[in-house]
């Protein structure tokens, strides 16, 4: 596995009242049809949406060779939840999003991936038609204000119920606005969803701008559901370990500088001018100033050779 590779896959089971009804030990065996229209290149990666199980039974499901890396389970409301399986050979750590979750607006689970030569969040996300936007727009916003760093990248995967083919959509404007702030952009240009003669996107992966021309992607058209999965491979994402000599460069451009600027003109800077306080106003202030900065300038890491050849790692 020399490139990093995910798969984002909703309802991987076959029926709902199967999972309900067989015994939790048995449970692995659903995971075989999957694993079998992927053979022989599994990903690095797997993440699941609306896996309708609860916590006692996510955690009882076996993929041979992967782990439960991170889960959302809904405790009041039937079915939805995520899930996140990471290959036995990476390391990682959970990230704990609970507080931010919430039955049908928000359903979220995320792991920090530690490669060779960078970390990288990966968040898998559910929005439920049912669920109310504001609610959700607001809750990536903190999560992604929260995990947000120069030098960690963020990859979103999930259902977001919004549907990319169409471009007036409000809410797809007000995401896509959204990401940009966190150098996030949308990838899926394909249906996801074939239903009575119409085909929709509403499943989207969200990866740094830094790949935008660096990244395959496709669909797994498998029969295990009504929606298709995606696979998406990532070029320039070094596996390998990590030469001894490197050094760190900020992307500044004139693509960059555009960025820069549009990026600042989006902001409404309420709590800035709505404020009293001078010092708490200038803080403010700097944070956002800041946080657009590096989302605009992104640092890179040159991996420096004793040829006069270099190679830059995402």
């Amino acid at each position: 596995m020399s490139k990093l590779t995910f798969f984002n896959l909703r309802h991987v089971y076959h029926s709902r009242q199967f999972i309900s009804r067989v015994p939790q030990r048995a449970v692995h065996i659903t995971c075989v049809p999957l694993l079998e229209t992927i053979l022989p290149n599994l990903p690095h990666v797997i993440c699941l949406t609306e896996h309708h199980l609860r916590k006692q039974e996510i955690e009882n499901v076996s993929i041979a060779h992967y782990t439960l890396g991170a889960k959302f389970c809904r405790q009041k409301l039937k079915h939805g939840g995520t899930s996140i399986f990471v290959h036995e050979s990476l390391d990682f750590i959970n990230i704990d999003l609970q507080s931010f979750c919430t039955e049908q607006d928000t359903e979220i689970c995320a792991i920090k991936l530690n490669l060779p030569t960078i970390s990288i969040y990966i968040i898998c996300i559910y929005r439920s038609p049912a669920g109310i936007f504001t609610l959700f727009t607001q809750s990536l916003d903190n999560i992604l204000s929260q995990l947000y760093k120069p030098n960690i990248e963020i990859i979103i995967y999930g259902d977001i119920n919004i549907n990319y083919f169409d471009k007036n959509c409000c809410k797809r404007q007000q995401l896509d606005v959204l990401l940009a702030t966190y150098n996030l952009t949308s990838t899926v240009r394909f249906s996801t969803r074939s239903f009575n003669g119409s085909v929709t996107a509403i499943y989207n992966i969200f990866i740094d701008i830094s790949h935008s021309d660096k990244y395959t992607l496709g669909p797994l058209i498998n029969g295990l559901s009504d929606h298709d999965g995606q696979i998406i491979k990532l070029k320039n994402t070094n596996m390998q370990k990590q030469p001894h000599e490197t050094k760190i460069i900020r992307n500044v451009n004139k693509r960059s500088m555009e960025d820069f600027k549009i990026k600042l003109s989006y902001e409404i800077w309420e709590n800035i001018f709505g404020g009293n306080d001078v010092n708490d106003m200038f803080n403010n202030f700097h944070n956002t100033f800041l946080r657009i900065f590096y989302s605009s300038f992104p640092k890179k890491r040159i991996q420096a050779f004793n040829t006069k050849k270099t190679i830059v790692c995402g």
